[in-house]
């Protein structure tokens, strides 16, 4: 207690000595003076959102972006308090749910982003011609529901594909040295399959009663027991963001060939297959809600979420 005290007394301090001889508080100082509101995204071009924050960012704060491979990584680490809010698939969000995590969707994120991706002299053209190739696909992702429904629509089931564990990220080099038939992937994958010549798209996925529905941005339930203010906050900068980046393709493009290492060849072949949003309407808890269903269904999970705690759409209300 002493020590800490006698930190807190040196810092006020220096803030004194600085007042006194420059009439304010040096930029330095006020920087470290702004609240850090740490936010983990996805590394793929749909989540590409998050870094349109900091210039969103409301007065006193700042936004640390926390990239992660996968969307279960994300998840955990709203969970576990590693960031304050995530970026992932409702699937992940569903599965956290179900399993009692407090995991709770405060806003939509992006629709779309998605594809079905076969090389590009192979003979598969539609889902039907998945029947017995490798297919990759990333456990616990919304692509993984997604394609399990095309399937069923087809008169299949995933017993009639064979499966391969990939993450988003390793799924286009895998089609293009021949590992894997077809993918079900995340932008901008599928764009760098068709920019590099070594894919073709099979389908964009949406045909099923999930539609677009893809990524969600939650927090905790601590967060909406103890902190709605930041929630508000939050909402605010997330829905400038994404609006301004759909307003400003190019500026989109550019940041994804900036923080996601493409070229800007694949980015432009994936940005049209991106819809960032934030609105939760009647569509999207009808979506959702269809889309736990089928989770449980097939299942992925034991019991579907409490969905008065799950989705809350009081921030986004507010917002309109």
């Amino acid at each position: 207690m002493m020590a800490n005290r006698r930190v807190a007394m040196r810092r006020m301090a220096a803030l004194s000595f600085a007042l006194a001889i420059t009439g304010a508080l040096p930029t330095q100082v006020l920087a470290q003076e702004k609240k850090v509101i740490k936010v983990g995204t996805l590394k793929v071009i749909h989540g590409i959102g998050a870094y349109f924050y900091e210039q969103f960012a409301p007065p006193g704060y700042t936004i640390q972006v926390v990239p992660f491979e996968t969307p279960t990584d994300g998840k955990n680490a709203v969970v576990t308090g590693s960031v304050d809010f995530g970026i992932f698939g409702i699937a992940a969000a569903t599965l956290g749910a179900a399993a009692g995590e407090p995991i709770v969707v405060v806003a939509a994120s992006c629709n779309r982003g998605m594809a079905v991706v076969s090389g590009a002299q192979s003979t598969i053209n539609s889902i039907k011609d998945l029947r017995g190739k490798k297919v990759a696909i990333l456990p616990g992702s919304t692509q993984e529901v997604v394609i399990m429904e095309r399937l069923r629509m087809e008169g299949m089931s995933i017993k009639d594909i064979q499966p391969i564990r990939l993450t988003f990220s390793d799924m286009a080099p895998a089609l293009a040295r021949g590992d894997v038939d077809a993918y079900v992937g995340a932008e901008p994958g599928p764009g760098i399959s068709l920019a590099t010549g070594a894919g073709k798209i099979v389908e964009y996925p949406y045909t099923t009663p999930i539609g677009s529905l893809n990524m969600v941005l939650a927090t905790r339930q601590e967060m909406v027991d103890k902190n709605p203010g930041l929630i508000g906050l939050m909402l605010e900068t997330h829905r400038k963001a994404n609006e301004f980046a759909m307003a400003n393709r190019p500026k989109l493009a550019e940041m994804a060939i900036q923080k996601l290492g493409q070229k800007p060849e694949s980015i432009d072949k994936a940005v049209p297959n991106v819809e960032l949003t934030w609105k939760m309407d009647a569509k999207f808890i009808t979506q959702a809600k269809y889309y736990g269903a089928e989770m449980l269904d097939k299942k992925q999970i034991r019991a579907l979420p409490d969905y008065d705690k799950f989705i809350n759409t009081k921030f986004v209300n507010a917002l309109k």
